[in-house]
């Protein structure tokens, strides 16, 4: 039976097919798993019981020049969860492979994504809706294609939060819930228990990921990876067109390289762990996709990572994911290799990331403290000074910015005044001749405990079919600086209760 269509309410864009009419398709369109040789697959999203909206993002519909009433009005409502598609397009989910843990993992895939719609306006720009939890696909494995509400208020959240804070980031357009009940061992302790589901609409220029060319790399299709090569530059680095043949791949992987270092870079900035950076979770645009066991961090620690399952082995700990997204492009350039003659471009990308995180790092590390230059012992001594006095991440750049008391943020009970003093005394020499204006620095950050206390919050508007008014109270604060209109204790240090409390500090990927 096909799926209903809904006229499509984007004023301003226009509906278009570039993944289905430029690459090859399975033209099975059964959402049974299975192995795809092709790039992707045409699958409907399956349909779910009751579609609620539950927040939408003002900002993004600003910036879309979208009204976001419409989400409001009962007629979208089977649009929100993919009960409905819309007229003219195809919904489609894509195939690429990856590298897990440091393992090559094989077919991997959007298992619960689903792209709903691919826009572009009179300006040239584009967007793609993609659908995640809307239901199985030929690539979800032996997972069930759905999401919990938990884990979609998370990206929800994080993704617009991201976007606040100036971190490259893919966008949430909308958070709905679907009535269903979905099962989910959250921490794989082998006591699993249903869950309200949810599906939250994410939105991006391109989805295309460093595992869409592995996975043709490795299954020895030169043709579709210099095929997709060509897709991906024509759409999303069209700049890059005018290059010279010779050049163009070479600039083209340099300039995925960059936006990776920027990245990652931001990420240090704001304390940021992404907790699970395998190659088919890493975007070609450099944008922090696909947030599961994710966290900011609070009491610092350079070892720390969120993911519990990579507590053996801390892969993606904070201090590690600088050499995490140079190994990630590493297998990018692999599966790049046989666009290159001479594989010197892509040691010299690869150079230019190492350079460019280390410049870029200490430029937003010296911003942090109010610094023009880049003081490495100052810099490095403070981060020292962190780790060593268990200071809150976010509170002690505050408490610098706002002539407040380091020892204050820590989270031991008798911090090392004097060794606060004699960092602070270089400190102040420092910007007694460095000074510049402050940034980086949140007064508010989506710390795990405060997404509990959302997530619980959130579950209980779903139970009343209402919309979530915590999460818009929360998203108005990230993107107003000046507002102070909010829970006072959102902005204080990690609560005693959420130290012990499971959900509040780390995470499985379970979602």
């Amino acid at each position: 039976m096909s799926t209903p269509t809904l006229p499509f309410p984007f004023a301003n864009w226009q509906l278009q097919e570039q993944w289905a009419q430029s690459l090859p398709m399975d033209a099975n369109t059964s959402p049974k798993p299975r192995p795809v040789d092709s790039m992707g697959a045409f699958v409907q999203p399956t349909p779910v019981a009751t579609p609620q909206l539950l927040a939408a993002s003002a900002k993004l519909c600003q910036s879309l020049q979208f009204d976001p009433r419409v989400l409001a009005d009962p007629v979208f409502a089977p649009v929100l969860t993919g009960n409905t598609t819309f007229e003219g397009f195809r919904s489609y989910a894509t195939n690429y492979g990856g590298h897990q843990f440091g393992n090559w993992a094989g077919q991997l895939g959007d298992g619960r994504a689903i792209v709903i719609a691919e826009l572009r306006n009179a300006k040239g720009e584009r967007q793609e809706l993609q659908l995640k939890g809307a239901g199985l696909t030929p690539f979800s494995r032996f997972a069930d294609g759905r999401a919990v509400l938990r884990s979609s208020v998370r990206e929800y959240i994080a993704s617009e939060a991201m976007h606040a804070l100036g971190v490259p980031t893919s966008r949430a357009l909308w958070l709905a819930s679907t009535g269903d009940s979905v099962v989910r061992d959250r921490y794989y302790d082998g006591h699993p228990e249903p869950e309200p589901g949810a599906v939250v609409c994410r939105v991006a220029p391109s989805w295309i990921r460093f595992g869409h060319f592995e996975l043709p790399a490795a299954r020895g299709d030169t043709a579709l990876v210099r095929q997709l090569a060509d897709f991906c530059i024509a759409k999303d680095f069209p700049h890059l067109q005018s290059h010279r043949d010779e050049n163009r791949y070479g600039d083209w992987f340099r300039e995925i390289c960059e936006r990776t270092a920027r990245m990652i870079a931001h990420w240090q900035a704001v304390g940021f762990v992404h907790g699970v950076m395998n190659t088919d979770n890493m975007s070609v645009l450099g944008l922090t996709i696909d947030y599961g066991p994710f966290g900011f961090m609070d009491r610092f620690d350079s070892q720390w990572t969120p993911n519990t399952t990579d507590h053996a082995q801390r892969r993606y700990r904070y201090a590690q994911q600088p050499a995490v997204g140079f190994w990630n492009l590493q297998r990018l350039a692999m599966a790049l290799g046989s666009l290159f003659p001479d594989p010197e471009p892509l040691r010299e990308g690869l150079m230019h990331y190492q350079h460019l995180f280390v410049a870029e790092d200490l430029r937003m590390q010296s911003a942090k403290l109010g610094l023009t230059s880049y003081p490495k012992d100052v810099v490095q001594g403070f981060a020292e000074l962190l780790q060593a006095q268990a200071l809150d991440f976010r509170l002690a750049y505050l408490a610098l910015q706002f002539n407040g008391d380091l020892a204050e943020t820590s989270y031991l009970e008798r911090p090392d005044q004097a060794a606060i003093n004699l960092w602070l005394a270089d400190y102040r020499v420092a910007r007694a001749s460095h000074a510049a204006p402050f940034a980086h620095n949140s007064r508010l950050l989506p710390h795990n405990w405060l997404l509990q206390e959302l997530i619980e919050s959130t579950e209980q508007a779903a139970a009343q079919s209402r919309q979530a008014s915590d999460l818009h109270l929360y998203l108005q604060a990230m993107d107003t600086p000046t507002t102070t209109r909010y829970p006072s204790h959102w902005g204080q240090m990690r609560p005693d209760w959420a130290s012990e409390r499971r959900g509040c500090t780390d995470l499985s990927c379970s979602s």
